[in-house]
């Protein structure tokens, strides 16, 4: 084999007259963390040689030889047994001259009519775009477990809060179906930024393109793209999918995070709704009757890091002309991270929100104190005529009589009733039960046990919609 065995040399190194500095090297490398992206690159490296070959650039025996020394590559890096030096800069180079050292020449031809900058551009793209399919079946895992709560609990009624003050009841599934919407639209713009993501830069090479007679349609082909990216410098440069993601990641942390608040509220003892088992939570070093929801406070917790990596791949690309620049090498961590935080917080919930126990009598119990049917009442009388601003003032009377009284309204006599108004009569009883102000919004999108069972069986069709099997 003709290939050097010099592991530092430079593949652009014939421009240069004294070798990079040994700070600046390691400062420059992104071997450290780009490594993840090699196995896309090397299916990248794949679908480029089979080009090549069709359109005459290699040899059948070159092509040969190429995908058995990138099959090499490949098995040493699983097996653990790859070196990886900061002289070689970034994951492309480290196969590339791995590969050239298994099967000499061939190996330096592989790189015709393509650059780094397509290159990365392409990885990054193939990365993100599996790693959607993964999150995207944690998502799915998540969602089935909202409706499987929604549909176990239908009837179940707890308080619903505005400015986490006890408004009016509601069920605990209709809760469920509430945090489904939310990640059910996060699975659709999750669809809709993979469809952005899979457009391939490879073929823009640097940022001009290329003069070999390359066939984009069938490296686009090959490697399951849509189609091939339209314009030479903007593949190169474009992160915008990355950026895209990120959006959708800290969409999504927020939403996990509006839900881990409810939880962290719901398990504590002033509330008492629900029970998360043992395996996900722990206790204090201290205090031994404690049981802390730590999975829940830990997404929340995540979501300023999602945040965060949002705003930093906004900024870096906020002032960067045409075409690529080498702060698009601070794009990757972010992203990395990003996809990492929600694999890691997806899975958690995926798990923990099927295995919730609730507590119906305490939702129940609180919902009453909290005269949580007093808009009922109110509803009442307008439907026996009164104007509703002079119902609202009779209702209001009522809670304060039920407050000196100690006592939920429906627990007032008829004749403390009437003294309200004349309007009232036995039959109020009926809109004043919790189970009977939840059964009464009987309409689409309502709380009522109904509404619930036929909105659950909707969402799993919605959801087969979304995001098929």
């Amino acid at each position: 084999m003709s290939g050097s065995d010099d592991s530092g040399a430079k593949p652009w190194g014939g421009r240069f007259t004294e070798p990079t500095d040994a700070f600046v090297e390691a400062f420059t490398a992104s071997q450290t963390f780009d490594r993840r992206l090699y196995r896309h690159d090397i299916m990248g490296s794949r679908a480029h040689a089979r080009m090549l070959t069709a359109v005459g650039v290699l040899t059948d025996a070159e092509l040969d030889a190429i995908l058995e020394g990138l099959d090499g590559v490949e098995g040493d890096i699983d097996a653990g047994r790859f070196e990886w030096n900061d002289a070689l800069e970034d994951v492309h180079m480290h196969i590339e001259h791995a590969l050239t050292q298994r099967i000499g020449d061939a190996g330096k031809k592989l790189h015709t009519g393509r650059s780094r900058n397509d290159q990365v551009a392409t990885d990054l793209r193939l990365y993100l775009r599996d790693a959607i399919d993964g999150l995207a079946t944690e998502l799915r895992r998540l969602c089935e477990g909202l409706l499987e709560q929604a549909g176990r609990h239908p009837d179940a009624v707890m308080p619903g809060f505005t400015h986490l003050q006890t408004a009016q009841p509601v069920t605990f599934g209709h809760h469920m179906l509430a945090w489904f919407e939310m990640l059910l639209r996060d699975a659709d713009r999750l669809m809709d930024c993979r469809r952005r993501t899979n457009v391939m830069p490879l073929g823009a090479a640097a940022l001009a393109g290329t003069p070999y007679p390359i066939d984009r349609n069938m490296t686009a082909d090959l490697l399951g793209f849509e189609r091939p990216a339209e314009n030479s410098l903007d593949a190169v440069s474009d992160r915008d999918f990355a950026i895209e993601f990120c959006h959708w990641g800290a969409t999504t942390m927020m939403h996990l995070s509006r839900m881990s608040e409810e939880l962290v509220l719901w398990t504590s003892p002033a509330f008492d709704f629900v029970d998360l088992p043992d395996r996900f939570c722990t206790g204090s070093s201290i205090m031994p009757q404690k049981k802390n929801p730590d999975v829940p406070e830990l997404v929340r917790g995540k979501t300023g890091r999602v945040n965060g990596h949002l705003m930093g791949l906004l900024t870096l690309m906020k002032s960067q002309p045409l075409a690529y620049n080498k702060d698009n090498q601070e794009d990757k961590e972010p992203l990395f991270d990003t996809v990492d935080t929600l694999a890691g917080s997806l899975r958690a919930f995926a798990d923990m929100i099927p295995a919730i126990e609730i507590k119906p009598e305490n939702m129940a119990d609180r919902a009453r104190k909290g005269f949580a049917t007093a808009t009922d009442l109110a509803d009442y009388l307008v439907r026996k005529g009164v104007a509703f601003r002079d119902a609202h003032e009779i209702v209001g009377k009522t809670v304060r009589k039920a407050i000196d009284e100690n006592c939920d309204i429906a627990e007032l006599s008829l004749y403390d009733l009437q003294q309200f108004s004349s309007a009232i009569e036995q039959d109020v009883y009926a809109v004043l039960t919790l189970e009977g102000s939840a059964a009464s919004r009987d309409h689409l999108g309502g709380t009522a046990p109904d509404q619930v069972r036929a909105a659950t069986k909707r969402g799993h069709n919605r959801l087969n919609q979304t995001l098929p099997l």
